[in-house]
């Protein structure tokens, strides 16, 4: 996906340090958790960056399979220069493609952003839950994505004031 003044792609392993800056402030405000930059690099296959016209990454953000027909958008993060400039409607649009180009129906993200995700047709997941059969898989999942989709215990520490949000994707 181009703008005039930036554009989508799929991330290089090149670009990782430069995700990790990224997504530093926000690590730091508490919005995101912090990841080793091995996690990054284990992940870049997931990720879709933003370059703005000089080749400086300005967002990115990843789509994670949790399940069959369910994945999660992570590490959603837009520089502060380049808020309300479309690069994160941008991005999750990217994400949204790949996700239905890989046959997934919803997606579940964790944000303290909810308006942004409201305007993009996600709504509070509430209590909502999965099929037991699926739940049984799910929770043998070790990825912290996993968990707090499915609401457990071990990381309310880090879902303190986020919303659980979904898209069913048409």
């Amino acid at each position: 996906m181009t703008n005039q003044e930036f554009l989508v792609r799929r991330a290089r392993t090149s670009d990782v340090p430069r995700i990790q800056a990224l997504v530093e402030p926000l690590v730091q405000q508490r919005i995101l958790l912090g990841k080793d930059l091995v996690v990054f690099y284990e992940a870049v296959q997931e990720f879709r960056v933003v370059e703005d016209a000089n080749g400086d990454l300005v967002g990115c953000g990843a789509l994670h399979v949790m399940w069959e027909d369910l994945g999660e958008v992570r590490t959603l993060a837009v520089s502060q220069d380049w808020l309300g400039k479309g690069v994160g409607h941008a991005l999750l649009g990217r994400l949204e493609a790949d996700a239905r180009e890989l046959g997934l129906s919803r997606l579940f993200c964790l944000t303290f952003e909810v308006g942004f995700f409201v305007r993009h047709d996600f709504v509070d997941m509430g209590s909502e839950t999965v099929d037991p059969a699926v739940y049984a898989e799910l929770v043998r999942s070790h990825d912290e994505g996993v968990a707090e989709f499915l609401d457990l215990a071990r990381v309310k520490p880090n879902t303190l004031g986020n919303t659980r949000m979904l898209k069913r994707l048409v």
